[in-house]
C-alpha cells in the first residue's frame, strides 16, 4: 500500500510539473467534491445531491485551482519569492486584504445564483447579511493558513495545500451551519 501511494504521488508531481495549471484546476474540482460530499452526508441528505455536488467541483476546478495559481504566482513575483518573517507576513496581509474578502463574496454569490438557483434580489439581500459574519470568522482561521503556505509550502504546493484546507473548511462551516439551524428550532 505505501508503495503505491508513493508512486501516485511522484505521478503527480510529475503532473504538476508537466502541467501545473490543469493539475491545480483538477485538484481544486476533486477536493471541492468531496468536500461537499461529505458536507451533504453530515447534514443528514439522504441522497447525494449531484447537481449541487458537480456546481461545487465546477467552480473549484474553472475558478478556485486557476485563481489561487495565478495569485500565488503573482505574490512570489511581488515578493522576489522569499520566505524571511516579514515577506510572509506581507504577502498574508496582501492576501487576507485582497483575495480572501474577493473569495468569500464571489463564491456566496456564486452559491446564492448557481447553486440554489436563487433570484438576484434574494441572493444580493443574503450576502448583505451574511458576509460580514463569514468574512470576520474567515479572518480568524485563514492568514494561520496563509502564514503555513507561505512559511513551509513550495510554490507548486501552496494551491493544494490551500484547496486541502478549503475542503476541510467547507465540512467545519457545513456542520457549524446546520449545529446553528438545529439551536434555532430547540
Amino acid at each position: 500500500m505505501g508503495t503505491l501511494v508513493k508512486r501516485s504521488w511522484q505521478q503527480y508531481l510529475i503532473q504538476l510539473q508537466l502541467h501545473p495549471l490543469r493539475t491545480k484546476a483538477i485538484t481544486a474540482g476533486v477536493l471541492a467534491g468531496i468536500s461537499d460530499s461529505v458536507a451533504q452526508k453530515l447534514s443528514g441528505f439522504e441522497r447525494l445531491q449531484l447537481r449541487r455536488l458537480l456546481l461545487k467541483v465546477l467552480f473549484g476546478f474553472a475558478y478556485g485551482g486557476p485563481f489561487g495559481h495565478f495569485m500565488h504566482k503573482l505574490l512570489d513575483i511581488l515578493f522576489k519569492g522569499r520566505k524571511d518573517r516579514k515577506t510572509v507576513a506581507k504577502k498574508v496581509l496582501l492576501e487576507q486584504l485582497t483575495s480572501n474578502p474577493w473569495n468569500n463574496m464571489l463564491f456566496l454569490i456564486y452559491y446564492g445564483l448557481i447553486v440554489e438557483g436563487r433570484p438576484w434580489l434574494q441572493v444580493k439581500n443574503k450576502v448583505k447579511k451574511d458576509y460580514p459574519s463569514v468574512q470576520l470568522t474567515s479572518w480568524t482561521f485563514w492568514p494561520i493558513v496563509g502564514w503555513i503556505n507561505h512559511q513551509y509550502m513550495p510554490l507548486q504546493l501552496r494551491v493544494i495545500f490551500h484547496s486541502f484546507v478549503a475542503c476541510c473548511w467547507g465540512i467545519f462551516l457545513n456542520l457549524r451551519a446546520r449545529s446553528l439551524t438545529s439551536v434555532k428550532k430547540a
